[in-house]
């Protein structure tokens, strides 16, 4: 039987671990968190990856699941209102077919139909690895060691994996301009089921809620030239570079950043992709963001991790020889891949633009109707998903 370890349970690889398992592979998980994480903001499920949860069985508890955002809102930089819309008109999306679910329910959902076939090492980590031709030989951050047929990489956008495999990020990172804090805060605001934007030049602040009973999400997007590294390395330093970017005093910009300091869930980040000329090396392998992350501002970086897992299961079960698998995994949805990553630039021209022209230019788009995704269906549905054994 083939051994596979896959690194990250989050989105990728417990889809990429379910059919791994249902063709017969032995797979181990290992995460470096204590358990699947719940809660978190809502992510979209669109066109080809809604196929995948429908083959896993998931479409019930996803529907179940399923947010519902009903309007987003436009507010100038004073807080007044420019325009209302619906989410699937602008981005593109089909209406009772999109599934929006929060990006916890969909992790446990992924779970549950293999927690008792897989094994999960939690609170543990990859922190080495040698190919041996014929093996992979893993020492885990806990002192354990290990052997696998394969390894796969599922682990994000800042993969330990890909470093220890093919170098440092900054060889495939592609930085898309901006930097962003994520956090929550109470629902002091009567939101529900919808989101506000607020926007001055390089800047968007964004509230998002789901129930009115519970805490809304906070987000606030800078444009930077560089990415700030220097302050992800100190907490109080991030605070502060995204305090000192948000001094108004109209709309909720003050509660904002008032949550931002006080903030024990703030998560700063800037908003990027990866870009790989090749997704596998020996018996290593990449999915999801670790391989091709598509950026939150493209709106489809879970999508695209559903689809890679299923395409890169369903290879490794056709071919016998993992260096075929992983290439025709590769030929397969690199195109659709790119499609999806190039959503990033309607993504940054809609929720941040740069200038006071871009504005005034996306909010008469607003206001006529016209701000829509021209590439967003397409993307979503670029590949027919394949049937394997």
């Amino acid at each position: 039987m083939t051994t596979v370890l896959i690194s990250g349970a989050s989105i990728g690889g417990p889809t990429l671990a379910y059919w791994l398992d249902r063709y017969g592979f032995e797979v181990t998980v290992v995460e470096k968190a204590d358990a699947i994480r719940g809660g978190g903001y809502a992510i979209d499920i669109r066109g080809t990856a809604r196929d995948v949860v429908d083959r896993m069985g998931l479409l019930p508890a996803l529907e179940k699941a399923h947010v519902g955002t009903r309007k987003i809102s436009f507010v100038d930089s004073d807080g007044v209102p420019i325009a209302t819309i619906q989410p699937e008109t602008m981005v593109g999306g089909t209406e009772g077919r999109d599934l929006e679910v929060r990006r916890g329910d969909l992790a446990d959902a992924l779970y549950a139909p293999i927690r008792d076939r897989v094994e999960f090492r939690f609170n543990d980590s990859i922190a080495t690895l040698d190919d041996r031709g014929d093996r992979v030989d893993v020492g885990f951050a806990s002192g354990a060691t290990g052997s696998f047929d394969l390894v796969i990489g599922a682990d994000g956008l800042h993969s330990n994996t890909r470093r220890l495999v093919f170098g440092p990020e900054e060889s495939f990172h592609r930085y898309v301009g901006y930097a962003f804090a994520g956090f929550t805060l109470p629902n002091e605001f009567g939101l529900a089921h919808e989101g506000v934007v607020w926007n001055a030049p390089g800047r968007a602040a964004v509230l998002y809620a789901h129930e009115p009973d519970e805490p809304v999400h906070g987000f606030l997007n800078l444009l930077e030239e560089e990415p700030p590294y220097e302050a992800f390395r100190d907490p109080e330093a991030q605070r502060e570079l995204v305090a000192a970017k948000f001094p108004e005093l109209g709309w909720h910009i003050p509660r904002l950043v008032q949550a931002v300091r006080d903030a024990d869930d703030l998560f700063v980040d800037v908003v990027s992709q990866i870009h790989m000329p090749t997704w596998s090396r020996g018996r290593v392998a990449l999915v999801g963001d670790a391989a091709y992350a598509t950026s939150f501002m493209s709106g489809q970086g879970s999508s695209v991790a559903l689809v890679g897992a299923y395409v890169l299961a369903g290879e490794l079960a056709t071919y016998s020889d993992h260096a075929e698998a992983c290439a025709a995994y590769e030929r397969r949805i690199r195109g659709f891949v790119e499609q999806n990553q190039a959503l990033v630039e309607f993504g940054r021209s809609s929720l941040a633009p740069a200038t006071q022209e871009l504005i005034d230019a996306r909010n008469a788009a607003l206001r006529g109707g016209k701000l829509k995704s021209s590439g967003g269906k397409a993307a979503y549905s670029a590949l027919v998903l394949p049937e394997y054994c």
